[in-house]
């Protein structure tokens, strides 16, 4: 049977289906979609814009060459071109990829530490003071999905129950299915760093404070938004009173709110301007440890499936 609606999500939708003449061979191509992300970590085809990923899965070229490509094995990789291929024709079906070496090949994946960005991301998170991780919070919860990229499919995986939150035990579970060597008191510190509302668990919110990249965080107009939430009379200033309130609104237990400020104020004048929340925001957040080449446009820059994705483990 032959289709002609433009139907599906813009990432996973095949080239046929923006030609409006397809078939079931698209179906492959989206799960191939969903592979590179698991892979990666990232989309196969991304813009800033509907159009932009339209024109992309037109024309885009794969990217095989950027971390963490260069560790995921080759039959994966084949497996990948395979099912993005533009070409319906050329395609591999259903029935095919279910019989491809990387999917029947019974060897185990090698027991090896994944390159660990997110790992590394949360415990970066864990050092903020309160007030940064709130505010992360506050700008990750306004994205749209296509700022918030493959964390949401992400999050689903993690959360086995599908709670909509992510317990000790599933996050625990999530890194042993991918090999990582996290010592169990590791993988509890990672777990307070990212509860920020200390409530035992983790959820989708608190999630992408923790795994998005800081710079997407750090575009003026998420800057701005944030500001705005903590500073609720709009007088310029966020105060005690207001950090208070803000902290309540969390559900955050004793947090010593003078300390919070002195360490932010670089003035002394006991409140926060938006110049301090700025650079508190932007202090310290290069991502220099992080050793992903991969770029795209407006530094959307995921790594977090590298630690839970499928890989050899990845």
């Amino acid at each position: 049977q032959t289709f002609h609606d433009v139907v599906g999500s813009p990432y996973y939708v095949a080239p046929e289906v923006l030609c409006k003449i397809y078939g079931p061979e698209v179906d492959v191509w989206s799960a191939g979609v969903i592979l590179y992300i698991l892979l990666s970590g990232v989309p196969p085809f991304w813009a800033e814009t509907e159009s932009g990923i339209f024109r992309q899965i037109l024309n885009g070229e794969l990217d095989f060459v950027s971390d963490p490509w260069p560790t995921i094995s080759e039959s994966a990789k084949d497996l990948v071109k395979q099912m993005l291929d533009r070409d319906p024709k050329k395609r591999i079906t259903a029935h095919e990829v279910l019989c491809h070496p990387w999917i029947v090949d019974d060897t185990v994946a090698p027991d090896q530490p994944l390159d660990s960005a997110v790992l590394t991301r949360l415990k970066h998170f864990s050092a903020m003071n309160k007030l940064k991780k709130m505010a992360l919070r506050v700008i990750a919860e306004r994205l749209s999905e296509e700022e918030i990229g493959g964390l949401k499919e992400l999050f689903k995986m993690i959360d086995t129950d599908n709670s909509g939150t992510i317990t000790f035990e599933e996050l625990k579970d999530g890194l042993k299915r991918v090999g990582s060597d996290l010592m169990e008191s590791e993988i509890k510190s990672l777990m307070d760093a990212a509860d920020i509302d200390n409530n035992g668990t983790i959820d989708y919110g608190e999630f992408l404070a923790a795994t998005l990249h800081l710079n997407k965080m750090e575009r003026e107009e998420n800057l701005v938004a944030a500001f705005a939430y903590f500073d609720k009379d709009g007088s310029g200033y966020i105060t005690i009173d207001e950090l208070q309130q803000a902290s309540k609104d969390f559900g955050l237990g004793e947090v010593h709110l003078d300390d919070m400020i002195k360490e932010i104020d670089q003035d002394n004048d006991g409140r926060i301007d938006y110049a301090e929340f700025v650079a508190m925001m932007k202090k310290g957040d290069r991502d220099d440890t992080v050793g992903r080449t991969r770029t795209m446009k407006g530094n959307l820059n995921f790594n977090i499936a590298e630690a839970f994705g499928v890989k050899d483990s990845s």
